[in-house]
């Protein structure tokens, strides 16, 4: 009996003996990982709903700046102007994985409705490759979007035109200073307003053309050049290359998690979350697991005191004991992740609606992601949580004497 395949045997035949036990064990470890597979999966919904939101409304994969644009270009923006930005867009075609790369000009100015001016951030952009590679995510609530044909055409963030009271069709002047320290003011039509995921920039911002930017600041050339990628993961790698193609040329490149600290601290916040929730599963489940464990384990003194008198040592029985709880603990862990996943893609064929988050206008509808790394985590934790609370009731049960453990029979 004392061999591996005896007790392997012997611990099988205790677990369904115990059928009432066994499965209120299971339940514990069963519903411990499938709350941990759920709750990871919504949570790492949330990091890439919100990331891929953040790029594909305003800030692209990563972008390119001459040298110091960033700290300075509030205060001299006419010194930050690459004056050839198409030789750098012509240098990211051999880059593996750019799918296109856009140029902007970035600007303060007043918007004048003719009664009252607001300060608003203006970008003047390439339109048709902006709605193909970030409409996603750019929402245009009213009137319609830039065309590249047209000239002297403006969208108008939400709050802007909640601001001024303006609908589309409705004739402003935007006023900007030029690099020379002159100022200038064009007269535009608004086509749209738009939305974004950021309501702070959506309460900012008017977008023109780029040729509508160069003739209202009198300039050439572009502050920023905005590259898209096909695929998100390739971001680090990506603009690790494009740092090392224009090295020593007076560029720096910044990737959308170094732009959005908003993301960031999201981010932050969310996996602390997540830690604590993991913490308190796993005390759930190590509470549950071992009181099931020393409860059948009190149960059955007089069979291990039986067990100890017809040879068994009391290591051996502790081992039984440890090798029940594990099997249980396997097959708990097992069962609770294919569950969990299977409950997860249900939830997610139909989807979780979410209001808007902190900073937002735009409600979305939230999934369950089956994440490998997770499911991983909530394996162990329901293994792990069933070995340490089998390994305390073991040993508690072992160290009882046989004549005490036999008078349990009587």
């Amino acid at each position: 009996m004392q061999t591996n395949g005896m007790m392997l045997k012997f611990a099988l035949r205790n677990l369904f003996r115990q059928k009432g036990r066994t499965l209120m064990t299971l339940s514990a470890i069963v519903i411990g990982v499938m709350g941990l597979i759920l709750s990871g999966g919504f949570v790492e919904d949330i990091f890439i709903q919100l990331r891929e939101a953040t790029i594909h409304s305003r800030l692209g994969h990563f972008q390119i700046y001459r040298q110091g644009y960033l700290a300075n270009w509030s205060k001299e923006p006419g010194q930050y102007l690459m004056p050839m930005p198409e030789r750098i867009q012509s240098s990211l075609a051999g880059i593996p994985g750019v799918l296109d790369s856009m140029q902007r000009v970035n600007f303060f100015g007043l918007v004048n409705n003719g009664r009252s001016d607001l300060p608003v951030l203006a970008e003047g952009v390439e339109p048709a490759k902006e709605a193909a590679q970030f409409g996603d995510f750019f929402f245009v609530v009213e009137g319609r979007m830039l065309r590249a044909e047209e000239r002297h055409k403006l969208l108008l963030g939400e709050g802007v035109a909640r601001a001024l009271d303006l609908k589309p069709g409705a004739l402003v002047n935007v006023l900007a200073n030029m690099p020379d320290g002159g100022l200038n003011s064009l007269e535009f039509e608004v086509v749209g307003v738009f939305r974004t995921f950021s309501k702070d920039f959506d309460a900012r911002a008017v977008r023109m053309s780029l040729g509508d930017a160069h003739e209202l600041l009198a300039v050439e050339g572009a502050h920023a050049i905005v590259v898209s990628l096909k695929d998100t993961t390739a971001t680090d790698a990506a603009a690790g290359q494009v740092r090392k193609t224009l090295a020593d040329q007076g560029f720096e490149v910044k990737t959308w998690f170094e732009l959005d600290d908003f993301y960031r601290n999201t981010v932050e916040l969310y996996e602390s979350q997540f830690g604590v929730l993991q913490g308190v599963i796993l005390i759930v489940v190590l509470l549950s697991v071992a009181n099931s464990v020393n409860m059948t384990a009190q149960e059955r003194v007089g069979e291990f005191g039986t067990l100890m008198a017809l040879g068994l040592r009391q290591r051996d029985v502790a081992r039984l004991i440890l090798l029940e709880n594990t099997l249980l603990g396997l097959v708990g862990a097992c069962t609770g992740v294919l569950l969990g996943m299977l409950l997860a893609w249900g939830i997610s064929q139909v989807g979780i609606p979410m209001p808007p988050p902190p900073n937002s206008n735009v409600g979305y509808t939230a999934l369950i992601r089956i994440v490998p790394e997770v499911l991983i985590v909530a394996f162990l934790i329901g293994l792990v949580a069933t070995v340490i609370s089998a390994f305390f009731a073991a040993r508690g049960a072992a160290r009882v004497p046989v004549v005490e453990a036999l008078r349990q029979n009587i």
